[in-house]
Order: structure tokens, then sequence, then C-alpha cells
């Protein structure tokens, strides 16, 4: 089968189900007290070159919602991408733990929104009280449509938040596949352009399911042990979430494996764009493609043991797709095979 489904269809890199063996493997402490645990908490302060707060938790949900949680109180406003995850894809979950702050979901192009846009939304904030009150710009990074921000892009959304008080989020379901794509440090993509909170993936990488929630704003992480116990996110047994992590990040796993699904997705992007009839919808930049090509084609591909999903695309967010054609989203993981790769272009054309 030729999977391009998602990244999460695919399944826990050896490494890491290797670690969570050694882990089961004698007694250790529980909630977090254990030496796994304390060895990770060391791995994100020499990974992003300072004392940061982490917090290991089960879900990119979790992470995103609790973190907003911490950043915009119940009456204020968050400004983000119409389609980003915590706008479009989890079931209202920042709402609910923010205790009911508003998200304001922009028409950005190519799954990107820009600082200008949040300048023009802000711009619109003059009822006072009967508006609610911003509190919180979340870029996700790589995009929902695989695009990337560029440094100068996040510095510009941290100079845009400082000048306003506002605080910075990132959503890093695929940090390491837009990190590898920019070819920076952590550090530079994250708190010395600005951002006060990232959600580090990694389940989609070759985690089981583990995600980190770093606070470079320490502030933020005041009391965070009670919303996470209050949010259930607290395992008794945290000692194998810890040893994904420990494992993700031992030996560059992590950025390895993204790393190999960038190439698997440009490979995929190539062949596609070089197919008569096919384009991309926008520019693969991270492990992502958007593919736009006649419903013909679609229908051979679909026909075969090939697993994609159509996309609902946007004028303002791709090129535009005619009413003959339809839009495809391909996403390739670190366990993509290139001939699996080659197969499926080889059938599109």
């Amino acid at each position: 089968m030729m999977d391009f489904a998602s990244d999460n269809v695919y399944g826990v890199d050896e490494k890491i189900m290797e670690a969570m063996a050694r882990a089961n493997v004698g007694t250790a402490s529980s909630y977090a007290g254990d030496d796994i645990t304390a060895r990770v908490e060391k791995q994100f302060n020499e990974l992003f070159e300072r004392e940061v707060k982490v917090f290991l938790l089960t879900t990119g949900t979790a992470a995103n919602s609790l973190a907003l949680s911490t950043m915009v109180p119940s009456y204020g406003a968050v400004f983000c991408h119409g389609f980003a995850h915590i706008c479009a894809d989890e079931c209202g979950a920042p709402e609910f733990f923010t205790g009911g702050a508003k998200l304001f979901g922009l028409d950005g192009v190519a799954g990107k929104i820009s600082p200008q846009m949040v300048r023009e939304s802000l711009a619109g904030f003059i009822r006072a009280e009967h508006d609610p009150k911003p509190a919180a710009i979340s870029i996700t990074q790589s995009s929902e449509l695989g695009t990337v921000y560029s440094l100068d892009d996040v510095r510009a959304f941290g100079d845009l938040a400082r000048e306003k008080n506002l605080k910075l989020h990132m959503d890093g379901a695929r940090f390491a596949n837009a990190l590898v794509s920019l070819g920076c440090s952590p550090a530079e993509m994250t708190w010395q352009a600005g951002v006060d909170a990232l959600s580090f993936g990694a389940t989609k990488n070759g985690a089981m399911s583990v995600e980190g929630l770093v606070f470079f704003d320490q502030s933020l992480a005041v009391d965070f042990e009670h919303r996470r116990m209050r949010a259930g996110q607290l395992l008794s047994k945290s000692r194998f979430m810890a040893a994904q992590m420990e494992a993700y990040l031992t030996d560059d796993l992590w950025l390895n494996n993204a790393r190999y699904a960038n190439e698997m997705a440009a490979r995929l992007a190539a062949g596609l764009s070089a197919t008569e009839g096919i384009r991309l919808g926008v520019e693969c930049q991270a492990n992502e493609v958007f593919a736009i090509m006649p419903k013909d084609k679609h229908d051979v591909l679909a026909a075969s043991d090939a697993v994609f999903h159509p996309w609902l695309a946007s004028g303002s967010d791709t090129d535009a797709v005619g009413d003959d054609e339809i839009m495809i989203r391909l996403v390739t993981s670190f366990q993509t095979r290139a001939e699996d790769v080659d197969a499926f272009v080889k059938l599109a054309g």
C-alpha cells in the first residue's frame, strides 16, 4: 500500500520502541518524578540553549490548548489562521481550556498569516469591553498547507507581540520538519525570535504519543502542574512518555527523521510537478505535498492501493482549482518508502 494519508499512519521509530522497553524494566517514581523525565528536562535546556520549563503531554491538542490557557483570559482573543489546527481541528478545546476565549481565524495565503493581517484585525478592536481583549497570536510551524514561516516572519510576529503586549504561541506539531527546512537552530526559530511558548511535536515524527509544551516565558508555567493535572494530562506511569522523548532527542533522531520525510516530500513534489496535467497548489517546503490534477487522474489514483485525501482549496490559499480539477494532500514520514513515492508518480502519469 502507498499510504500518504498522514504522518500519523506510520508506526513508532524502533529506537523509541526500544527505549520504552528499557523503561519497562524495574520500578520508577510516578507522576513525572522519574529519572528519565529529569534527563529530558536537561535535554530541552541544551536543545534551546537556555533554561526552559517543559511539560510532557500526550497530544498536540492538549499542548496547544493548555499553552493558550496560560496566555489568554476567558475574555481574551487569539489571532491565528482560519485553517489552523487550534481553529478547525480541535473541537473547541482551546476555547474550553481558556474558559471561553475567542479565536479569530484569519484568511492568510498558503496556510500562513502575516503580522500585517493581525495589525489590521487589531485596528477593529475599538469597542473597549465590548470586544474580547487581544491576548495572543498563534502560528503553526509548518503550516496546515506544509509551508514554513521564515525566521524573519517569526521575528516580525515576535516584534508585534511585544509592541501590542500579546503573547506568541507556536504550534510545532511538525516543528522538526520546519526546522530542517530552514536549516536554523531551535533557539533561533523560537525564543530568540520572540516565541513565548512552543507545542513541540514528536508523535507525527516517530514517537508513539508524546508532545512537549515548552515555556520560554517561565512566568506562564507558574501553577502549570495544576493545569496539567486538572486536564488529565499527568500520567502515573509518565516514564514511558519521557522514554519516548529522550530517545527522540538523542543523537538527532528527531532531525534525521524529519529530514528524511522532507526529502521524500520533495521527491514526490518534483515527480508530480513534472507530470503532464499536474501542478502544485503550494510550494512544498516540509513534508506535505498539495497537488492539483484533473479529476480523471484523481479517479485513477483513488482506485489504486494509494491512500491520500482530497483537500479543500481556497483561492486565497492555493493556486486556483478548476471545476474539472481536484487538489489532494499527500504526507510523507520517516518511514515512507522511496519506491512508493516513485510508484505513485508513475501511476499519476
